[in-house]
């Protein structure tokens, strides 16, 4: 082999090598892009829960309050609750609250059942 072949072998070499380097980078590009994409989605799921847990926390605090206030008392004890505990109850309120982008305060619930 003279030394132009080999010359040629080497740019050869060295050519499959970068190729092989630009490949390897624009799939992580692709990569970093598509997971970041994904961590966003959840992110923002993430967000949506602990509004509807801040939202429970306030259906608490307003029982809370309606316990202590007599007149507040009898709206809230119109409410039945057939199988379903207090906490249960606070967080159906919290999500219909949320979902429909009504304050709690306007919203009023008779009974809330437990779905068999």
């Amino acid at each position: 082999m003279t030394f132009f072949e080999s010359l040629i072998v080497g740019l050869i070499c060295m050519t499959v090598v970068f190729l092989v380097l630009a490949v390897l980078f624009a799939l992580i590009l692709i990569l970093s892009r598509v997971l970041a994409s994904a961590f966003r989605k959840n992110k923002s799921a993430q967000e949506e829960q602990a509004a509807v847990q801040n939202n429970a926390v306030q259906v608490t605090q307003s029982q809370a309050a309606a316990a202590r206030d007599p007149q507040i008392n009898a709206s809230v004890n119109g409410l039945k609750l057939n199988g379903v505990d207090e906490r249960t109850a606070a967080m159906i309120m919290a999500v219909v609250s949320h979902e429909t982008k009504t304050p709690l305060n306007e919203l009023v619930f008779k009974s809330i059942s437990l779905a068999k």
